[in-house]
């Protein structure tokens, strides 16, 4: 994507449960776009119930890419992200069509915009031992291994999250760069897009927040303990830890082990639910350029066509949007 002209994209953002998938496709059958998701557990295979993949009936028609991309036992980074969903705008664009993203990996967002970064490969036998060393010694002394090599990213990561601080050491380890020089250098590329980034937001947290308790019940319902317990017996959270981590099957897996109730692995994925949302506003909400779009107008939700109507809006330029 080395194009003098830029490619003009859409980009619907926001937190788990916010309506990204129904104000996306709306918005891409308005527009004639095509949805590339971004959304780094979305794209394994099987993983479907867990990661809230929209349904081929929820599609409409509109096509999508970045769903099913890989098998859930193959190790997934963001910089695959990048060159593939950039090889999917690019096919979607020479049909004449709007690449669209959809979803709420604010990282992969951050890098595709981007259009390059420095590739690390996935090297598994360091992500197992970082994480072994995790569960031997604990988070916080994992933690201070990263603030040893890279304080300012140390400073970024709350201890408690892992996979995030594994990461970070990651990087350091396989590049000699901490994460956060890193991600300078990354974001000083020029952005090969023209993007208008827009965000849901919900000005009554309280109301994300028990769409977010509606759609763990419907996922339970859905059959998300039999996905969960099909993927363990498959040995597939033995190979690819990321998945094992990823929130509603590490919460269901506590279960599966014996070591609690399936009411508190329940309540245990709606409170992980509900801090990850919140992880993902304060994420987007630093991004001057994410444009927020209320979901809501004087206490009450507004419908899908008003929603979509502003947005856009929003992408043609228009002034006086709502």
């Amino acid at each position: 994507m080395t194009s003098h002209k830029k490619i003009k994209i859409l980009a619907i953002v926001g937190p788990t449960a916010s309506g990204k998938t129904a104000v996306s496709i709306e918005v891409a059958r308005r527009l004639g776009g095509e949805i590339v998701s971004c959304d780094s557990m979305q794209v394994y295979r099987r993983m479907n119930i867990g990661t809230a993949k929209p349904t081929v009936e929820e599609m409409s028609g509109v096509p999508h890419h970045m769903i099913d991309a890989v098998e859930p036992d193959v190790a997934f980074s963001c910089a695959d992200y990048v060159t593939m969903a950039g090889e999917a705008v690019r096919e979607i664009v020479a049909r004449q069509k709007l690449p669209i993203l959809c979803g709420g990996t604010g990282l992969y967002l951050d890098r595709f915009l981007c259009g390059e970064m420095e590739e690390t490969h996935a090297d598994e036998d360091l992500r197992a031992s970082l994480f072994a060393f995790a569960e031997r010694e604990g988070a916080l002394a994992l933690h201070e291994r990263l603030r040893a090599v890279d304080p300012e990213s140390a400073d970024a990561i709350h201890p408690n999250n892992v996979k995030r601080v594994v990461r970070a050491l990651e990087i350091y380890e396989q590049t000699g760069i901490p994460k956060s020089e890193f991600d300078r250098r990354s974001q000083a590329v020029e952005s090969p897009f023209e993007a208008v980034v827009v965000g849901l937001f919900y000005p009554r947290r309280e109301v994300l927040y028990e769409r977010i308790n509606r759609r763990v019940d419907m996922m339970m319902a859905d059959g998300l303990l039999e996905e969960t317990r099909g993927l363990l017996e498959d040995g597939v959270f033995e190979v690819n830890l990321t998945a094992a981590q990823a929130i509603g099957y590490k919460e269901l897996l506590g279960y599966l082990g014996g070591n609690e109730t399936l009411t508190e692995a329940t309540e245990n994925l709606k409170t992980a639910t509900r801090r990850y949302a919140k992880r993902q506003l304060t994420w987007f909400s630093a991004k001057p350029y994410v444009r927020w779009v209320d979901m809501e107008r004087e206490g009450e939700l507004r419908s899908l066509d008003a929603v979509c109507d502003e947005i856009v809006s929003l992408f043609r330029g228009e002034e006086g949007a709502p």
